[in-house]
C-alpha cells in the first residue's frame, strides 16, 4: 500500500481510499482529499514533516501522520 507520504517530491498521484476513522478522517476530507483527487507534492521539511500538497488549485500542508492514512495509486 503506497501512502501520499511515500510520494516523492514533484509527484503526482491519485488518492485511492482514505483510511483511518472518526474526527481525523473527517477532517482530511473536509482539507479536500476525496477518493478520486489528484495530489501534487510540492515540498517536504527536511526531517520529513510537514507535506506541502497542491489539491483542487490550492496548497495544502499536512502533517507525516495525516498523509499516511490517504491511500494513492
Amino acid at each position: 500500500m503506497k501512502t501520499l507520504k511515500d510520494v516523492p517530491v514533484d509527484g503526482t498521484a491519485t488518492i485511492r481510499k482514505l483510511h483511518g476513522e472518526g474526527p481525523l478522517k473527517r477532517r482530511v476530507m473536509d482539507m479536500g482529499l476525496t477518493k478520486g483527487t489528484q495530489v501534487h507534492v510540492r515540498k517536504v521539511a527536511p526531517l520529513g514533516d510537514p507535506i506541502e500538497v497542491t489539491v483542487r488549485g490550492y496548497e495544502l500542508t499536512l502533517r507525516k501522520a495525516d498523509a499516511e492514512i490517504v491511500e494513492v495509486e
